[in-house]
């Protein structure tokens, strides 16, 4: 199910805490920074908040520059982001700045917490909306995308909600700026807490001082696992469409790009098709001929794709699909089905799938992937 594009934003001190244990709410970014964090919100679709942080921050969640909403309508979007919160019990205060301010507010909560809700009043503020079942944050983040249209989706915590959704493989990126300070209070409230994340380090993508404080922006890498899809699964499976671009032309064979990543995130090899003069060359026959076939990490990597790796071929004797099941290798993830072009009836993802292999398809990148061989296609 596509989801939108998530946005992790915190302020933390330099020991890790998002506040102290005092009754006001510790101000750990300075002018710059809010100006900052507003530009991003103007950039987003929804921001999203868990209901602890509306009962202990009591926070409004506006675009606070005129001329940032002005280029919003003016984009045709609303002047504010959708205001979307998360409570399993329904128990928030009716007079929270968080109904009262801004555009439209939708909450995700049970059965039980949508009554609780109705009866508070919140229901005439805010559309309130019950999810049956072990729902989960794929359901909302489904429902959003879906229903509400979110295509870009900021989250400012708390750190409960921020854990949750980057231990799950569901953050694409996450904002940290880290402020000159420390906290050292053991009860304060931390951004991260403790339980099994995915392995491997994240990708720094920018870092840059912003007033007294560094913003860091990173990117997750580890794959994700069997056919439930990451968020770093997106953005191998984006670079791997890029490779398609780098492919020599031609009339009578598909452009492709592949990436082969280990379980940790780390990239082994990467390819296109026709690379290094080889007329021929599949791109995941490109990448994986880069890599020791002992090496241990193949047996837990993911290889990504723009195309279905082929079944038939008559330029060698070996097909890409087999190719990456002899190499060990048990989780593909596409972005399209290779169409009867060259091959009437070619199913690499049944062949693969037929033999143990994981095989996700994300067909939100279908169109990156089919740009450079629109002349191929009908």
């Amino acid at each position: 199910m596509p989801h939108p594009y998530v946005l992790l934003s915190a302020a933390v001190s330099l020991d890790g805490y998002l506040d102290d244990t005092g009754p006001e709410r510790l101000l750990l970014s300075g002018a710059a920074d809010f100006d900052r964090v507003d530009e991003v919100r103007a950039s987003a679709d929804a921001i999203l908040v868990g209901a602890g942080t509306i009962r202990t921050d009591n926070p409004r969640l506006l675009v606070n520059s005129p001329e940032r909403r002005a280029a919003r309508t003016a984009a045709g979007k609303p002047e504010y982001p959708l205001k979307v919160t998360v409570s399993g019990t329904g128990e928030l205060d009716p007079g929270a700045q968080f109904w009262h301010t801004g555009g439209e507010k939708i909450v995700y909560t049970t059965p039980a917490g949508a009554d609780r809700l109705r009866a508070a009043g919140i229901a005439d503020t805010a559309e309130v909306v019950p999810l049956p079942g072990d729902w989960d944050w794929r359901t909302v983040l489904a429902d959003l995308h879906d229903v509400r249209g979110v295509r870009r989706l900021m989250v400012e915590g708390g750190g409960q909600v921020h854990t949750q959704l980057l231990q799950q493989g569901l953050a694409d990126e996450l904002q940290l700026a880290l402020a000159p300070l420390f906290v050292g209070a053991p009860d304060a409230p931390r951004l991260f807490g403790p339980g099994r994340y995915q392995p491997g380090r994240l990708r720094l993508v920018e870092t840059r001082p912003v007033g007294d404080v560094v913003l860091m922006r990173y990117e997750p890498t580890a794959p994700g696992t069997g056919s439930v899809p990451s968020a770093a699964d997106h953005h191998w499976l984006a670079l791997a469409c890029e490779l398609a671009a780098q492919c020599p032309p031609s009339s009578s064979a598909f452009s492709v790009g592949a990436v082969v990543v280990a379980a940790d995130g780390t990239e082994l090899a990467r390819g296109h098709s026709r690379e290094g003069g080889d007329p021929v060359v599949h791109a995941e026959e490109a990448a994986l001929a880069k890599i020791d076939p002992a090496d241990p990490r193949l047996p837990g990597a993911t290889v990504y794709s723009s195309l279905e790796p082929c079944t038939h071929r008559a330029s060698r004797p070996r097909p890409c699909a087999r190719l990456i099941l002899d190499a060990g290798v048990r989780r593909v993830v596409t972005a399209w089905r290779e169409p009867d072009t060259f091959v009437a009836g070619a199913d690499g993802a049944g062949a693969l799938t037929a033999a143990g292999a994981d095989v996700v398809v994300l067909p939100e990148h279908a169109g990156t992937a089919q740009a450079p061989n629109r002349h191929l296609l009908p």
